[in-house]
């Protein structure tokens, strides 16, 4: 059973920074990246990070590209989004999942876990 841990949102003003963090446990072995995901209010959920977890090659969505950085701790097992320049557009839940390609298609992405919320606000 895949599970998702996501923790380190909050309430933050704008240009601010938060690090949000992802523990997943419980996957198959088919998939081979992890993602990081947002879902705003009345919106679909967007795709804005992943990474290929054996190589740690990156690949970042347009609309965060240059403000978050995606990395992961192996020793933790635990997979990182450093946000940096946040504006009030970003806020929504944020949460992570695992697929099988990372390359803007988002192709075979598990549905997210809980998520953890992030306010952009003055």
């Amino acid at each position: 059973q895949v599970q998702f841990v996501e923790s380190g949102g909050g309430l933050v003003q704008p240009g601010g920074s938060l690090r949000l963090s992802c523990i997943a446990s419980g996957f198959p072995l088919r998939y081979q990246a992890i993602g990081w995901f947002r879902r705003a209010p009345g919106k679909a959920r967007e795709g804005l990070a992943c990474m290929y977890m054996r190589t740690g090659s990156p690949y970042y969505a347009d609309s965060v590209k240059g403000r978050f950085t995606i990395s992961r701790d192996i020793a933790q097992n635990t997979v990182i989004l450093q946000m940096n320049s946040l504006k009030p557009e970003d806020t929504a839940l944020y949460s992570c999942a695992i697929g099988l390609q990372c390359d803007g298609t988002w192709y075979g992405f598990s549905s997210s876990g809980q998520g953890t919320q992030v306010t952009v606000s003055s």
